[in-house]
């Protein structure tokens, strides 16, 4: 089998997500050799690849394609989310599953003896972290204004060295603060493992290699994959596809009108109903499938969405109008970037 058709997952090297990463695979079923030292491994009994690297670089790896899934802390892709964002630039991961490991809080520590009485305390205060995007977030968020020292390890020593006057790092037991004789006074994010994934966009040619992929699942449940799952069923419906019949076994007819359908489906707008039945309405694309910080798609790139096609509810009397001159203008603003 080629490089291309074989799935590639990130994991961490080494660290607090390593073992339990490599136990999920596992438990699904994924048998695998990999020699000492190996930063890549072929699955044995499946068309996957995995790869071993930091965690840092996890988000980046699926963010350009060079991974589809990857497992990371929720620490990680948020940071790297508003570190892109910082820069003009969209994060094209998307969050596909919360895991139940790796649980852990990026927490703000002062020193025992330094006093303390709520986050105002450190206003003016110097800061250590390695995650100083997530930090300026938070303090931003709670109106204090304080000097963010950027570090690349060894956090929790900086309040002793003179480098700064507070940490901001991760917390799972505690220990570690208690060793260098520091506090834990605020959680700036809570934070578990985490599957990402590479938003592929559906050409004819994905499509049709979707449909036809072995297995018995359906088409809707195929395109699932990639669109809303209501968009998925409307477009078997439009072709006239059982969605819940084995995609393989579709008629090469049927399934070309599937695949026009979910790729070059034309819609166009044949008229009004006039101010009389204005309102936001219920039922669009869920808010869950939307980036609302840029109304941009989770599930499609490069689809921006605002106004009534989203799935809100609201009062008449020009609640709508505002929604959608908000989201609107969230969306336009997005895709000038």
């Amino acid at each position: 089998m080629d490089s291309t058709s074989r799935l590639r997952i990130a994991i961490q090297k080494s660290g607090r997500l390593t073992d339990h990463s490599l136990d999920l695979l596992a438990r699904c079923g994924l048998k695998y050799s990999r020699g000492k030292d190996q930063l890549m491994c072929y699955g044995d009994n499946m068309p996957l690849d995995l790869l071993f690297v930091r965690d840092d670089d996890i988000p980046d790896l699926v963010q350009e394609d060079v991974c589809d899934l990857g497992i990371v802390g929720l620490n990680v892709i948020e940071e790297k989310r508003l570190e892109l964002a910082a820069r003009g630039i969209e994060a094209r991961f998307d969050l596909l599953q919360r895991l139940e490991f790796g649980q852990c809080r990026l927490a703000l520590a002062v020193p025992q003896e330094m006093p303390f009485a709520g986050v105002a305390s450190l206003a003016g205060r110097r800061i250590a972290t390695t995650y100083p995007y997530l930090l300026e977030r938070y303090l931003r968020e709670q109106a204090i204004e304080a000097q963010i020292v950027t570090l690349s390890g060894s956090v929790e020593i900086a309040p002793r060295l003179g480098r700064a006057d507070a940490i901001c790092d991760l917390v799972a037991t505690g220990s570690t603060l208690v060793a260098n004789h520091l506090r834990e006074v605020a959680t700036v994010l809570d934070s578990h493992a985490a599957l990402v994934r590479t938003p592929v966009e559906l050409s004819p040619e994905k499509a049709d290699e979707l449909l036809l992929a072995p297995g018995s699942a359906g088409a809707a449940r195929r395109l699932h994959a990639h669109l809303p799952e209501r968009l998925a069923r409307a477009l078997c419906e439009h072709a006239g596809v059982d969605g819940s019949a084995p995609a393989p076994a579709l008629p090469r007819a049927a399934r070309r009108a599937l695949v026009d359908a979910a790729t070059a489906l034309v819609l166009p707008i044949t008229g009004d109903r006039g101010f009389a039945y204005a309102e936001v309405t219920a039922g669009g694309v869920p808010l869950t499938e939307i980036r609302l910080e840029t109304m941009a798609s989770r599930v499609m790139p490069g689809l921006h969405l605002c106004g009534e096609i989203c799935d809100v509810d609201g009062r008449i009397g020009g609640y709508n109008f505002q929604w959608a001159w908000a989201s609107g203008y969230v969306a336009g603003v997005s895709v000038g970037r």
